[in-house]
């Protein structure tokens, strides 16, 4: 990098957070420097480069068809690094570190927090992160170093994995009258999401549920399951979540049951980092354990 006047990794490293969260507050946290102190930063290397990196705006910062060059470069040296660095960790230590997974909501609350603590009390010198979006983590960005995904990416320099397949099924609280069919529900309050807020079409659970609109909705679904704890009404939930919610209960199981299942999703050049790989594979096996102990609570049979 020193032929286009780049001095040092950190000014990579600068550009690359800023590159990837669009903005200098959004960079900021993740450097854990101040706003000021990284445009200041950005303008020295745009100066040093002898070009401009971003176009500057309101919005935020964009790529200039340089910077962007520059960013696709640098990505690919920052994995170097890190796969560098992975080599100090033999197959037979522990591993060290930190690690950030990005998940949907349901999976981050119910699964993750089990199956994280596992992994990190069998590697004290790992340090796990989970970020829970209502929307899909942005791998190109570096959001997370692998995502759990409720559907496979169609696009971008990533590899899938399923992990498992899980259940979901009508329940309501078990104060509320167990409807006899389907046709029991015209009437009840739908508890389920915004329906302009689904990320995934594989999260539109209500089909024709829905036709009479959704009375009690959330982006969440660890909302939409209090909401049914509070006696709300009646929706679709994961048979993973009901053991947290024991007033809970399935109903209608024989006439509406859906299957959905998670993915593991991650930046294909850390499929050379064995510290990434080995976590990968215990974050794997862990969930597909998890999903099937909770199911099991429910009655529902592990597949």
């Amino acid at each position: 990098m020193q032929g286009c006047g780049v001095q040092n990794w950190d000014d990579m490293r600068v550009f690359l957070a800023v590159a990837r969260a669009e903005s200098l507050s959004g960079a900021a946290p993740v450097l854990r420097m101040d706003p000021a102190t990284l445009g200041r930063r950005i303008a020295r290397l745009e100066q040093s480069v002898g070009a401009a990196l971003f176009v500057k705006s309101p919005q935020g910062y964009a790529l200039t068809d340089l910077g962007a060059r520059m960013a696709e470069e640098a990505a690919q040296a920052e994995a170097a690094l890190l796969r560098a660095a992975d080599l100090g960790q033999s197959p037979s230590s522990g591993l060290a570190g930190q690690i950030r997974i990005g998940a949907p909501d349901g999976c981050a609350n119910y699964l993750l927090p089990q199956v994280c603590a596992a992994i990190q009390a069998a590697n004290p010198e790992l340090e796990v992160q989970i970020l829970a979006l209502p929307r899909v983590v942005n791998l190109s960005r570096r959001e997370a170093d692998m995502a759990v995904t409720v559907s496979p990416p169609e696009a971008g320099r990533l590899t899938v994995q399923k992990i498992v397949d899980y259940k979901l099924h009508l329940a309501q609280h078990v104060d509320l009258p167990v409807p006899t069919g389907l046709s029991d529900l015209k009437g009840r309050a739908v508890v389920g999401y915004i329906p302009d807020m689904i990320f995934d079409s594989a999260l539109d659970y209500l089909g024709a549920l829905a036709a009479n609109g959704v009375q009690l909705a959330s982006n969440s679904v660890s909302v939409q399951l209090q909401m049914l704890r509070a006696r709300a009404g009646i929706g679709i939930t994961h048979d993973f979540a009901l053991p947290f919610a024991p007033e809970v209960r399935r109903v209608l199981t024989e006439e509406l049951s859906l299957v959905r299942s998670f993915y593991l999703v991650r930046h294909t050049a850390d499929r050379r980092s064995d510290r990434l790989q080995r976590f990968a594979t215990a974050l794997s096996d862990g969930l597909r354990a998890e999903v099937h102990r909770l199911e099991s609570l429910t009655g529902t049979p592990a597949v």
